[in-house]
């Protein structure tokens, strides 16, 4: 049977199951596994079990990886939740595909703006409404329904999969890492390629493929005055205050223009080669819709391209908030003793995460110099994730190209993305092998945002171009 005869059988076969992949999405989202909650880190493990459950239904060798403990903020220990490994299938005949994804959600309750409750999957015009139903538990199930799938067509798989499911992606992948590196010479040893399906297209029409992420470097600018918090009347206009300090140094970091103010940031940035802008021209962009997903009147930059490279290509500051200053309802007229600064700066290629802490922290002494406050300053990075670029002409990204034409009919755009997912550079330098970024859900889709949906249609449509995917991966 040609692959043509097959992906029709398999996909009318997903279309007719279309209930049931809803139905266990909704099981999913039922379970409120949110890592950043430690007093509801037994729902973390209930979908741990559920999960390791239908993979050991589906006949996934299944293997539960501790990685170790947290300590959470009053001090005490718990237990991270566990790593799931699978394994399906062990021919040494066949390629081997290694499928990342995570079970854990970002925190949600009605009271935050939610129109539905968040962990009840709720239908609506097409989409599903609930946390965690992009992001990543649709994603991570499609994998799994594929699977069924070609059990019930009695279809042998085409290739040998392995997955590496964890619950702590959400707070920071906490144990990943180590684990990853424990397992190169042995889970990890026989990987062919790796997949991950933890992001999302450009727009809400054209599906893209993604070969490159921005890293991230978090730092806190601390500013501390006096031994206590001070009466404005009394000491107001007598002393260098705190907040006064912080928010001059802030203003010094980036200008109204996004362009960073630190000397020297952008001297390891890549240069911009004629062969990589051609691949910005063709790319699909509304600039009117990513305005109105940002809820804003107009960007910075006014061309799809120098937009699509600020996002990508260029690294950016933003500025996250203050800790310790006054931010209740009312008048308070307290000069606080002690203020942090929380910002960010998202790197590129070739930024090297060690000279950019340098660089900000030489920026911060030479401002105060200027100032000549004796308040106490220091900035410290608090943590850092390198950033992430593969080769978009791979045999990996072109069978995912081929997959994606034989779903939607059209090539997928070859995009980077500016978000940071650091793991997956840890999978690319244990394994050696080329990672595809493989999203499905649409832009619109408010991962990490109140009433997060996923279309109904990228759910079944993804879980397609996956089936398609496996066979065009072994055909290399």
């Amino acid at each position: 049977m040609s692959n043509n005869d097959f992906n029709t059988r398999l996909f009318k076969h997903l279309d007719d199951h279309q209930k049931d992949y809803i139905q266990r999405l909704s099981d999913a989202v039922s379970i409120p596994s949110v890592s950043a909650w430690p007093e509801h880190r037994h729902e973390v493990v209930r979908m741990v079990d559920w999960t390791k459950s239908l993979l050991e239904k589906l006949g996934v060798k299944v293997e539960l990886s501790d990685v170790g403990k947290q300590k959470i903020a009053d001090g005490k220990e718990i237990d991270l939740p566990n790593v799931i490994l699978g394994t399906y299938g062990n021919d040494k005949a066949k390629k081997t595909v290694l499928i990342y994804g995570h079970l854990d959600v970002q925190p949600a309750q009605v009271s935050d703006g939610w129109d539905t409750e968040p962990f009840v999957l709720t239908e609506k015009n097409g989409k599903l409404f609930g946390r965690g139903s992009t992001d990543d538990k649709g994603p991570v199930l499609s994998w799994l329904n594929v699977i069924e799938a070609y059990q019930q067509l009695n279809e042998p798989f085409p290739v040998n999969v392995k997955f590496c499911l964890e619950s702590m992606e959400e707070y920071g992948s906490e144990g990943l890492e180590d684990l990853l590196k424990s397992l190169k010479n042995t889970f990890l040893s026989d990987v062919d390629f790796v997949v991950i399906s933890d992001s999302y297209w450009l727009g809400k029409e054209k599906p893209c493929l993604q070969y490159g992420l921005r890293g991230i470097c978090y730092f806190f600018l601390d500013v501390e005055c006096s031994t206590k918090d001070l009466h404005s009347g009394c000491f107001g206009g007598t002393i260098h205050e705190a907040m006064t300090d912080l928010i001059a140094l802030m203003s010094t970091l980036v200008d109204d223009q996004g362009h960073i103010l630190i000397d020297g940031v952008y001297d390891e940035v890549a240069p911009l080669l004629p062969e990589e802008e051609q691949l910005y021209k063709p790319i699909t962009f509304d600039t009117k819709a990513y305005c109105s997903e940002a809820g804003v009147e107009k960007t910075i930059q006014k061309e799809k391209e120098q937009i699509l490279m600020h996002r990508w290509r260029y690294p950016s500051l933003s500025l996250h908030g203050i800790q310790g200053a006054f931010d209740g309802v009312g008048c308070k007229t307290v000069i606080p003793r002690h203020v942090i600064g929380k910002f960010s700066i998202r790197i590129v290629p070739n930024m090297k995460i060690a000279t950019l802490e340098k660089l900000v922290e030489k920026h911060i002494q030479n401002i105060m110099k200027e100032r000549k406050s004796p308040n106490k300053v220091s900035v410290k990075l608090e943590h850092g994730g390198d950033y992430w670029v593969a080769d978009p002409n791979n045999p990996q990204y072109i069978a995912a190209r081929k997959a994606t034409v034989a779903v939607h009919g059209i090539e997928p755009d070859l995009t980077r993305e500016g978000g940071s997912i650091p793991i997956t550079l840890t999978f690319q330098e244990q394994t050696g092998k080329n990672v595809l970024l493989l999203p499905i859900g649409a832009s619109d889709d408010g991962a990490h945002s109140q009433n997060e949906k996923f279309d109904i249609i990228n759910y079944m449509n993804g879980m397609k171009v996956m089936g398609a995917y496996f066979q065009e991966i072994a055909k290399l």
